[in-house]
């Protein structure tokens, strides 16, 4: 709590009913007969969330303001024009550093998306219990560079790893806007690559734990985007969103069964901002 301001636990709730968030079992087509369905999620991830003792409600969502039809129907082709023109001109001043300048080793992740029913979808994936580091927690498919790897290659092999995605199967669009993470000390390239359809993924159990996928507009419905502002003493945050009292956005996406905050919240909140134009 600070300033008598304290944050509570929000109940996931989308126009009154529950989230389309669909798995990816095996090899089953994600959007064929055999997808699955919320009640198939594994129980909550067991990612911890480092909150600290000064932390508060954030303001409201970007996109708060758009009516929510302006936030379904979001076509894949509105997505990739979107991400053309921020690729071509590389507006970075929307989102930026996530940490310190000068991270160390870099990473390159992949914004996977294909169209289902007429919107956008994304995959993501929750990583592995076992992991030493970001334990349970939501990510895109990606990791470090291998040296003098471009980062759309180190994206594409990372998702084969970790997945089972077939590197043929992506067409890469662009990029957005690298950030830096305090946690893992590494700057991240995320690269948006299209799928055709709906992929057939398989989770590596050594590296993740769940992969799945949920539409952009359902990210951008109301009551599923909050952000916290954090206090960290000691901490520089050389960021645009920075408080005059030290604060920090830190931004969170709630899904049945994950919440996903940290880097990835941060790369899907600027992939919404220019595909909404907010």
């Amino acid at each position: 709590m600070l300033n008598g301001r304290a944050l509570e636990a929000r109940p996931f709730v989308v126009a009154g009913h529950a989230i389309s968030v669909q798995p990816m079992q095996g090899s089953a087509d994600a959007a064929g007969a055999d997808r699955g369905s919320a009640q198939d999620f594994p129980p909550p991830g067991r990612q911890a969330i480092p909150r600290p003792p000064l932390a508060y409600p954030g303001v409201e969502a970007p996109w708060a303001g758009l009516e929510p039809a302006q936030r379904r129907g979001i076509y894949l082709a509105r997505v990739r024009a979107a991400v053309e023109a921020h690729h071509r001109t590389a507006a970075a001043g929307r989102v930026t550093f996530d940490g310190f300048p000068d991270p160390g080793a870099p990473s390159a992740v992949l914004v996977a998306l294909f169209e289902h029913e007429g919107e956008t979808r994304v995959v993501l994936t929750r990583r592995a219990a076992h992991l030493r580091t970001h334990t349970g927690e939501v990510s895109f498919p990606g990791g470090r560079l291998d040296r003098g790897e471009a980062p759309e290659a180190g994206a594409l092999r990372e998702a084969a790893e970790e997945v089972g995605l077939d590197p043929a199967a992506v067409e890469m669009v662009g990029r957005l806007t690298p950030l830096a993470t305090f946690s893992s000390g590494s700057i991240i390239t995320p690269v948006v690559g299209i799928l055709g359809g709906a992929p057939g993924l398989t989770a590596n159990p050594h590296e993740v734990e769940h992969v799945f996928d949920v539409s952009l507009s359902e990210l951008a419905a109301d009551g599923v985007f909050r952000e916290e502002r954090w206090i960290v003493p000691g901490r520089p945050m050389p960021v645009p969103e920075a408080g005059e009292d030290g604060s920090f956005p830190v931004w969170f996406f709630e899904l049945p069964n994950d919440t996903v905050w940290g880097a990835t919240a941060r790369m899907l909140v600027e992939l919404l901002r220019l595909v909404l134009d907010v």
